[in-house]
């Protein structure tokens, strides 16, 4: 399928896939569900509940709760995944992904981002279930960032993911037939990781969000502190925004979009010790188009958007599609009135472009 558009002011491109994201459960599924539902045709759900959803059995119940959850008549299909742990048992993963319950194992350093306590603590102990997944081609989804270093000192969060990068680097010497994604890259050194690793053709991709495309730390302190642009990953610098663009916009099919978009009440993000999490989820491919447009590579929105990531899966790109027009609007300063709202990304702000009904 081949894009068309109308000069600057409208494109209209195959239906998006979010690579990344969550939609949490309860009432606060129910708020921000919908708002992927209407862009995406299908989506990466991330397994940090509490608890987690440590087995294929607790995903196929996730799974069944989020389609429950749909507004009437919503195509959406969730992809589901499982959290790795010290102790995830190699068999029970197997099992989900042969029976197509689940498309992906996704593995946090403990302590590192939202509930990520049972996170992995040594990548060793995790080397019986990896070696299962390199041979069934299951993708392990990485986020990538080292808490405390071998002295078990705390590293500074804006060198967590640079100082991850040897750890990867380590798995995929160690297993260089796994499908590996370095989830929500924010560094150039991340970039630079993955290009080489492309270059070299092994099965290693990245996931971009669209905050990380707009955003530097600098904007986390804009006027005081800003707990709305407040993410793990952390904003880095200018320097690797920049690279982040290029990366996104340069038709490399290494690298495509997840969205991260990660919802907190207003309640919790904006108290004495606000949580980390963007949400993006109510403008994502709008900000994408805005991005792409201002790079002057529109024509390469559909390959980030909802090419490669179903490439890199194996699925089949989505029959339906998108159009956006460049027609601005203005965001709202707070969605929903269940669990306290979500201040949503650029809340207040206009973006330059719609999607069409």
């Amino acid at each position: 399928m081949k894009i068309s558009s109308q000069g600057d002011q409208s494109i209209t491109i195959r239906r998006p896939d979010d690579f990344h994201v969550h939609v949490r459960d309860g009432e606060m599924m129910k708020l921000v569900l919908p708002f992927t539902a209407k862009r995406f045709a299908r989506a990466i759900i991330m397994p940090n509940l509490t608890p987690p959803v440590l087995t294929w059995q607790y995903a196929e119940a996730y799974r069944k709760e989020i389609v429950e959850a749909l507004p009437p008549g919503s195509g959406f299909m969730p992809l589901m995944t499982v959290y790795l742990t010290d102790q995830s048992d190699p068999h029970n993963i197997a099992h989900g992904f042969a029976e197509n319950v689940i498309k992906a194992v996704k593995l946090y350093p403990k302590g590192a981002t939202t509930n990520s306590e049972s996170g992995v603590t040594e990548i060793k102990k995790t080397y019986k279930v990896l070696e299962v997944m390199e041979r069934m081609g299951i993708p392990l989804l990485i986020h990538g960032e080292l808490v405390v270093d071998e002295k078990s000192e705390e590293i500074d969060p804006f060198d967590r993911e640079k100082r991850f990068i040897p750890i990867i680097a380590g798995i995929r010497k160690k297993f260089p037939g796994l499908k590996i994604v370095f989830e929500h890259v924010t560094t150039g050194e991340g970039i630079r990781f993955v290009r080489e690793e492309y270059s070299r053709k092994s099965p290693t991709a990245a996931t971009i969000t669209p905050h990380h495309l707009i955003i530097d730390r600098r904007d986390i302190f804009r006027g005081g502190i800003r707990p709305d642009q407040y993410c793990l990953p952390i904003a880095k610098e200018e320097k690797d925004r920049l690279a982040l663009r290029e990366a996104a916009v340069s038709g490399l099919s290494c690298f495509f979009l997840g969205t991260d978009s990660a919802p907190h009440s207003k309640e919790k993000k904006y108290c004495e010790c606000g949580k980390a999490g963007i949400f993006n989820a109510h403008a994502a491919i709008e900000l994408c188009a805005e991005v792409f447009a201002a790079e002057h590579r529109l024509s390469m929105l559909e390959a980030f958007t909802s090419r490669w990531g179903a490439n890199f899966y194996g699925l089949l790109p989505n029959e339906g599609t998108t159009t956006l027009t460049k027609e601005p609007w203005r965001v709202p300063a707070l969605y929903g009135g269940v669990v306290g709202g979500v201040v949503p990304f650029r809340a207040n702000e206009e973006i330059a472009w719609s999607v069409q009904e």
